[in-house]
C-alpha cells in the first residue's frame, strides 16, 4: 500500500509540474491567454465586491476558469495543427476555427451568467 501511495503522489506531482510547464509556455506565447486572465481577475474581483450569493460567485469563478481551460485547449489544438500541417490547409483552418469557437462559447457562457445575475 505504501509503495502504491508513493507512486500516486509522485504521479500527481509530475502532473502538477507538467501542467505548470504548459501554463508557462502558453502564457509566454499566447496574448489571448494573458487577456482572458486579466478579464478573469477583474471578474473575480467584481464577484467578491458585489453582494452575490456563494452559488453566484462559484458560477462566475468556475466559468472564468472554464474560459482559461478552453483557451489552453485551443492553444494545444493550434500547436498540434501547425506541427501536423505547416502549409495552409482548409481542414487545419477548420480545426483552429473550431477551437476558437469553443473559447468564444465559454466566454459567452460567462457573459450570460453575469447578465442573469445582474439583471435578476
Amino acid at each position: 500500500m505504501r509503495e502504491f501511495m508513493t507512486g500516486e503522489i509522485r504521479r500527481f506531482a509530475n502532473t502538477c509540474i507538467w501542467s505548470l510547464r504548459g501554463w508557462r509556455a502558453a502564457w509566454a506565447t499566447e496574448k489571448s491567454l494573458r487577456q482572458w486572465t486579466m478579464v478573469n481577475l477583474l471578474s473575480a474581483a467584481l464577484a467578491f465586491a458585489l453582494d452575490l450569493s456563494a452559488g453566484e460567485r462559484a458560477l462566475i469563478l468556475a466559468l472564468g476558469v472554464l474560459v482559461l481551460a478552453a483557451e489552453l485547449f485551443n492553444t494545444a489544438i493550434e500547436e498540434a495543427v501547425d506541427l501536423a500541417s505547416p502549409d495552409r490547409n482548409p481542414r487545419a483552418g477548420k480545426a483552429k476555427d473550431c477551437g476558437s469557437a469553443g473559447v468564444a462559447l465559454a466566454a459567452i457562457a460567462g457573459g450570460i451568467a453575469w447578465a442573469v445575475i445582474l439583471i435578476g
